[in-house]
């Protein structure tokens, strides 16, 4: 039994904060800006103005945290999303598992 009170505190990997900017890309081809909250080794928490479904894979590029004095390419991920909850004015925060690391 596991007696913690929070979601957070269940995960079995650490999230170490993050708050780099974030695009997703859609099946689609369309992107949308937002931001990387969290990331871990088996997933991550981003906030961006898009309600995705449940199970969505989602094609997630992180930009590299810094000033930018360092030249790296972003980290590429396949998200599928577990959870999705409204912040208000027009933005949501995602939870999601990391399905594939493409790049």
């Amino acid at each position: 039994m596991n007696d913690r009170a929070s979601h957070v505190e269940r995960r079995l990997d650490r999230r170490i904060p993050l708050g780099c900017p974030a695009v997703i890309r859609l099946k689609t081809g369309e992107t949308i800006r937002g931001e990387c909250v969290e990331i871990g080794v088996g997933g991550m928490t981003l906030r961006a103005p898009y309600v995705p479904g449940q199970a969505e894979v989602l094609e997630v590029m992180v930009s590299v945290p810094g000033n930018g004095s360092v030249a790296r390419p972003p980290l590429v991920t396949r998200l599928e999303v577990k959870r999705c909850h409204a912040l208000g004015q027009g933005m949501y925060e995602i939870g999601g598992t990391t399905v594939r690391v493409v790049g």
